[in-house]
């Protein structure tokens, strides 16, 4: 039998999933990829002679990325050098700081130095959590393009944590007395570009998931992950196009027929799917179907971030490979950002300085600074040419002055800056909203774009638009669960890789 045609917008990590796994199970897959390399927001970015990531700048829930190499017949560890960083982040409040770690006795130790008094409360979150990660689980790893999803008796046990109008801040109220502490367990909603405040509290297992399993650096960058992707996917027989511009799908009634490229050349598939950021697809790429921007925009985004890559003559050695500097009043900062009008003066900033776990990021002797600032998308602020050089000055100026790199500005001799406007036009993010969606309780599980796109017989979905959101293991579990789809809508059998119930 002829192998079935699949044609893949987009070469982001939920993309090169979907296209590796379908590969691997017999089907004729090409990738098209407006970018000239792949990985979309999981991409290298090079400066000069550095390479930084774009976006992604650790891995978490590693489980998930071995299953995915499994499903595509691989094992993620011929392919990638994996660290474990331990201590995995410095974490500051004004002259406060605290090293966490994966290590729960020394997690113990760190959290009743810098906080005591505290201690035991992590020890409790550590126990609850265990049981609250074995309930919700399985809601990740489902599709839930039909209603009826939610009646399988898997789920019942998550209810209790998905059901409920609390936040993420609301659950740690019940471990920690000390507002900074919260944070430590908190700061992963921005994962999802949320306040904490509002980020409903199934999410604290973010934070658990960390404490329990720890974080990895890939060398090279986390970039690597979809070049390795992109690898496996050749091996199979998978084409991938660079530069190829997408200008609309085309349809039959409910199906798709094809993809046509802004050259006018006609791609035609059995089925297609979608990796381009779900909005901005959904408001341009539809051919007649499309969305207006003005009905997208009713939807509830995340924030944004202005990025600054820093190409540096030296290397701060003494510096922490992932540092996060809260805001002096992290609740303000949190809710001018959820505003969407307001450039916070006390800003929160994430500075990764991968050069002392990695050689080969930067020329010898040299190093690569990531520097990240959640801050406003553009909904309402829409030009940052006036704005730029300034917020830039001051997100300096705080590192110097709150780091040991008092010095920084001096060092810095290759520089590339993506504000939300860059976002938006340069990368075609939907309102410069870096992480998609909100994962607001109405925009969750079947209330989310679907992964097999309502309305349509042969569309699919991956990426953070779609279930099961955004980061990178629910991006590569998209990918997964679309491919899974896909091949049942065609009867073609399938083993599912799962390694999580060893882990929780």
């Amino acid at each position: 039998m002829k192998a079935k045609k699949v044609v893949i917008v987009g070469a982001g990590p939920g993309g090169l999933t979907a296209g590796m796994i379908l590969a691997r199970r017999g089907f004729d897959v090409t990738i098209v990829e407006k970018q000239d390399r792949v990985g979309g927001r999981n991409g290298e970015l090079k400066v000069g002679d550095y390479s930084f990531d774009t976006g992604p700048t650790f891995l978490h829930q590693k489980f998930t990325l071995d299953e995915v190499f499994r499903e595509a017949g691989r094992d993620a560890d011929d392919y990638l050098d994996l660290v474990l960083l331990d201590p995995m982040t410095r974490l500051t409040w004004g002259e406060v700081s605290m090293e966490t770690t994966c290590d729960e006795q020394r997690m113990h130790a760190n959290v009743a130095a810098a906080f005591p008094g505290n201690e035991d409360g992590y020890r409790r979150f550590m126990e609850d959590h265990a049981a609250k990660l074995k309930a919700i689980f399985p809601c990740l790893q489902r599709p839930y393009h039909q209603l009826r999803s939610y009646l399988n008796t898997s789920l019942v046990p998550a209810l209790p944590y998905v059901a409920t109008t609390k936040s993420v801040v609301d659950v740690l109220d019940h471990y920690f007395p000390d507002d900074r502490l919260k944070l430590a367990f908190t700061f992963q909603a921005k994962y999802l570009g949320m306040s904490p405040w509002k980020c409903p509290a199934l999410f604290s297992i973010l934070s658990y998931i960390e404490y329990k399993y720890g974080i990895y650096h890939v060398q090279g960058g986390l970039c690597r992950i979809s070049e390795a992707m992109a690898k496996v996917f050749e091996e199979h027989g998978g084409t991938i196009r660079l530069g190829a511009s997408v200008k609309e799908l085309k349809f039959s009634g409910g199906r798709v027929t094809g993809v046509e490229l802004d050259g006018g050349e006609l791609l035609e598939c059995d089925d297609a799917v979608v990796n381009a950021d779900y909005a901005h697809a959904m408001t341009s790429l539809m051919n007649g179907r499309s969305r207006s921007p003005e009905r997208m925009g009713r939807k509830k985004f995340s924030c944004s971030t202005f990025m600054l890559y820093l190409g540096l003559d030296t290397i701060y050695r003494d510096e922490p490979h992932h540092h996060i500097l809260f805001a002096d009043d992290y609740e303000r900062n949190v809710r001018e950002i959820q505003g969407e009008r307001e450039l916070s003066d006390d800003m929160s900033i994430y500075v990764r300085n991968s050069s002392v776990t990695d050689p080969l990021v930067a020329p010898e002797g040299h190093s690569g600074l990531y520097v990240l600032v959640p801050t406003i998308n553009t909904r309402h602020v829409t030009d940052w040419d006036p704005l730029r050089q300034e917020y830039r000055d001051k997100v300096l100026e705080r590192i110097e002055r709150r780091t040991g790199m008092k010095d920084l500005r001096a060092h810095i001799v290759e520089e590339r800056i993506i504000d939300p406007g860059g976002w938006r036009d340069g990368l075609d993010v939907f309102m410069g909203a870096t992480f998609n969606l909100a994962h607001t309780l109405d925009q969750m599980l079947y209330l989310r774009p679907h992964n097999r796109m309502q309305g349509f017989e042969n569309l699919y979905l991956v990426g953070g638009g779609t279930h099961p959101g955004s980061g990178l293991p629910t991006i590569y579990e998209s990918g997964r669960i679309s491919s899974n789809l896909l091949c049942e809508r065609h009867g073609v059998d399938y083993e599912r890789v799962d390694l999580a119930p060893a882990f929780l």
